[in-house]
């Protein structure tokens, strides 16, 4: 047994901290991303009133922060300790969910091509549900208006589909003053 040892596989050193300078700076993007995330629901006061996550009644893109940071910040962690420690369990966590998230983003990808009609219809039926919260949390108003000046559109189909909130609707029995109007995000711009 004198003289014998086990040497298994060397990592290059290059690679191992390149590896693990990349997954750093996922990890603490990750960590950025969750840190918006709560701090957007602490000044929405849900973080004080955790049951009023299920009253929103559109899609509140807060979610959005903290399901991608969560991942960042998992999967940063996994390949920084991974990559750093040559911690083989944890390289093929890394290595499997960054796998398993192409694998899903091509599925998604072709499945949006086979069933564009289908997809279509959601997304219409999705915006119009956004649209009837529009003034109710602020974060999906500006949602809304930045995609609404950005396509240079107004609701799914047009400016009637504002009809769907209870402030634009025109109706005798709204007495908002935005009634039979849209929101300003809705309007052109004049070039000159």
């Amino acid at each position: 047994m004198s003289g014998k040892h086990y040497k298994g596989p060397e990592v290059s050193c290059c690679i191992k901290y390149f590896i693990f300078g990349f997954n750093v700076i996922f990890w603490f993007l990750g960590i950025a991303f969750l840190g918006i995330g709560l701090w957007a629901w602490n000044e929405k006061g849900v973080l004080s009133n955790i049951s009023s996550i299920t009253d929103l009644g559109g899609f509140d893109p807060v979610w959005l922060f903290l399901v991608v940071g969560g991942v960042m910040f998992i999967l940063g962690f996994a390949g920084c300790i991974g990559a750093l420690r040559e911690n083989t369990f944890l390289l093929k966590f890394f290595s499997v969910f960054l796998g398993i998230i192409f694998f899903l983003e091509l599925t998604a990808g072709v499945l949006a091509f086979v069933f564009k009609d289908w997809i279509k219809d959601q997304l219409y039926f999705f915006i119009n549900n956004n649209i009837r919260a529009y003034r109710d949390d602020i974060d999906l108003q500006n949602l809304i208006d930045f995609t609404q000046e950005y396509w240079q559109c107004c609701g799914a189909f047009g400016a009637d589909d504002w009809n769907l909130n209870i402030y634009f609707n025109c109706t005798d029995s709204n007495a908002s003053r935005e009634r039979c109007g849209v929101p300003f995000s809705c309007c052109t711009k004049d070039p000159a």
